[in-house]
């Protein structure tokens, strides 16, 4: 709260340059998805497509979490999806259809 001031009198046009280095640092993980694994790719490529569109890193988080289970239990691997995963999973469901 203290430094709320000094913070709010950055302009928002200061910080772009920070967020699109920030932007670039994530992108060089994408090359390291495994593309021909559709169980991690469609959750992925979701991912990515989400946040920006949404204008929320959270909501693409969700929608990630969510489609991995989803795609793993269409494809029949139940046993590579942890429990936390399952939690998780669950939870954002609720979210979305509570709020």
């Amino acid at each position: 709260m203290f430094f709320s001031p000094l913070f709010l009198a950055i302009p928002s046009a200061a910080t772009a340059p920070a967020l699109i280095i920030v932007g670039v640092m994530m992108m060089s993980v994408v090359a390291r998805i495994q593309w021909d694994d559709y169980c991690k790719a469609i959750p992925a490529f979701l991912t990515i497509l989400i946040m920006p569109l949404a204008y929320s890193i959270s909501d693409g988080i969700l929608i990630g979490v969510i489609s991995y289970v989803a795609c793993h239990v269409v494809a029949g691997k139940f046993r590579e999806i942890s429990m936390t995963m399952w939690i998780l999973a669950v939870l954002f469901v609720c979210k979305y259809i509570f709020i």
